[in-house]
């Protein structure tokens, strides 16, 4: 079966897992995945990933996190920005989920970045995913 977004078929598949209460998932490599995995290692959202090199295009394992008592702690991660319709927002206009308390995926002109960071370093961009 081909993937035709694989940054969404990873969204997904992060979803089914927490979910499922899985520890680990694995998705497709590439320089998008490897940057949202990245952001939600930084803001607290995952345990780790790992890059793993297969003989093809390469898999990502990304540790999923709980919290103490095994509470999630991705209640929702959504795909935004899609290949049939784009979504930019300048740096004054990125979306706060949550008021805050979530955050937005970022791909801008200095990578891939949260929406906190994007506001701190003043630049807009693409609008890849929100995660509360």
């Amino acid at each position: 079966m081909s993937v035709q977004d694989l940054t969404a078929d990873m969204l997904t598949r992060i979803r089914n897992a927490v979910r499922n209460r899985e520890k680990s998932v694995v998705v497709i490599s590439n320089k998008l995945n490897r940057g949202v995995a990245g952001v939600l290692k930084d803001e607290g959202y995952i345990n780790d990933f790992e890059c793993i090199a297969d003989g093809r295009q390469g898999i990502i394992r990304i540790g999923l996190k709980y919290g103490a008592r095994g509470e999630i702690i991705i209640n929702e991660i959504r795909r935004v920005s899609k290949s049939g319709c784009r979504t930019y927002s300048a740096v004054g206009e990125l979306p706060r989920p949550l008021q805050g308390l979530g955050i937005s995926i970022v791909s801008t002109s200095r990578g891939i970045m949260s929406d906190r960071k994007a506001r701190e370093m003043r630049v807009g961009g693409e609008v890849v995913a929100t995660v509360c």
